[in-house]
């Protein structure tokens, strides 16, 4: 498979692992509580909290220097060996949390084989929109970064369990890296270096299964579940750079490849759970009523204003949350507000009860259908899904260096 590389990987030479990992940076982004109890766990401890920029913190004032202090950090890390490097490896990981187990591969995937745009050939494809307003921020802080953090997770079609499942089958053959509790309610992680010709080997197998599943000529195999915005970021970066290189150096240069936690879409462990909105700074009233007088339908929405109310709406979940987002993406464009996109829905309450907001309790969409409605209608709208609740998002803890040494 053209898309999946194999690339040196960096891991921590911690003590303290579970000071280390951390949950991805674009959780909790209405609960700075939940990053300050985090600052205080860590401490002065090595901690990839020191090289992310959580979002919770994008709209404050001190962007400028705390992007600055993150690379820095990040070269300091690099200076005093916090790391040691896996030469040209695969990494099988299991993460177990409260309600389940799941299984992934650390992956770099060609940046030259994804696009977000539609219609495409790309074999690697976004799931949803992209916001493009989101890629400066995020594009300015990995300008200067010598290393990436992903939180990225693609998702296969493999129906008969041919890649990940096989290679965790034998993991009593492989070395095992890392074993140990991760913070903040995030459960457990475990990895094993695997042997690279065995995936290999198991990925060829894989895109003969899936050719001519869905009634097309194409070459799509892989789609990304989450932390699309960020590949899009790593896509604009490489895009960047690559002008000022000859085409050889093009092949080989470490931003042409992002890492990534590659999963099978049929893991009895990946949940998709639905992405609530909750809107705040508007006539909340005048709100619910634009809502009610636009959506149409069989099926039903709840909002809560304090209390739980119900109105009708498109039954096929992801048509529906296409409709409630052009709902509040024209109402804020004419009548102001904020939205902001939460996990869980003990969060959406607490969030929309802190700032005064209305909650939309969102459909959720059938993970089955993903691929085929990729192939058939392109993306779907912006934050359709997300691959388990906020605690179960990926944790930083694996790393990959992106400019040349």
């Amino acid at each position: 498979m053209r898309t999946i590389k194999c690339v040196d990987i960096l891991l921590p030479k911690v003590a303290e692992p579970e000071k280390w990992a951390v949950v991805s940076c674009d959780q909790f982004t209405s609960q700075r509580e939940y990053w300050k109890e985090l600052e205080s766990f860590v401490g002065d401890a090595p901690s990839a909290l020191k090289l992310i920029f959580p979002e919770v913190y994008l709209e404050d004032e001190d962007g400028e220097e705390r992007t600055m202090k993150i690379n820095a950090t990040m070269k300091e890390y690099l200076d005093t060996n916090v790391f040691y490097t896996l030469r040209d490896s695969f990494i099988l990981v299991k993460r177990d949390t409260e309600e389940r187990t799941r299984l992934g591969l650390m992956v770099a995937i060609d940046l030259e084989d994804y696009s977000y745009a539609y219609p495409t050939d790309a074999p690697l494809r976004a799931t949803e929109g992209v916001v493009h307003d989101r890629i400066p921020p995020r594009l300015k802080i990995r300008r200067d970064a010598p290393i990436e953090l992903p939180h990225i997770l693609v998702v296969m079609d493999d129906r008969k369990g041919r890649v990940i499942e096989s290679l965790y089958e034998n993991r009593d053959n492989y070395e095992k890296l890392y074993d140990f509790d991760l913070n903040m309610r995030g459960g457990h992680l475990t990895g094993y270096k695997v042997d690279k010709k065995e995936v290999f080997d198991r990925l060829a197998l894989y895109e003969k299964d899936i050719d001519g599943l869905y009634g097309v000529d194409t070459d799509f195999s892989l789609a990304v579940g989450d932390g699309n915005h960020s590949l899009a970021t790593a896509q604009a970066h490489w895009n960047e750079i690559k002008g000022n290189l000859t085409a050889e150096e093009r092949e080989t240069h470490p931003a042409r490849f992002a890492l990534c936690e590659l999963e099978n879409l049929h893991d009895n462990g990946i949940v998709f759970e639905p992405i609530h909105r909750v809107v705040f700074g508007v006539d909340k009233a005048d709100f619910i009523k634009t809502l009610a007088d636009n959506l149409r339908g069989s099926g039903s929405l709840e909002i809560i204003d304090g209390e739980s109310t119900f109105i009708s709406c498109n039954p096929i979940g992801a048509e529906c949350i296409a409709e409630v987002q052009k709902v509040i993406d024209e109402y804020i464009a004419t009548k102001g507000g904020v939205v902001d996109y939460i996990h869980g829905l003990g969060h959406l309450k607490g969030v929309a009860k802190e700032k005064d907001g209305v909650a939309i309790v969102m459909p959720t969409i059938k993970k089955e259908e993903l691929f085929g409605y990729v192939v058939k209608h392109g993306n779907l709208c912006r934050k359709a899904f997300s691959m388990g609740e906020a605690e179960e998002k990926r944790y930083y803890y694996e790393c990959h260096k992106i400019v040349k040494d």
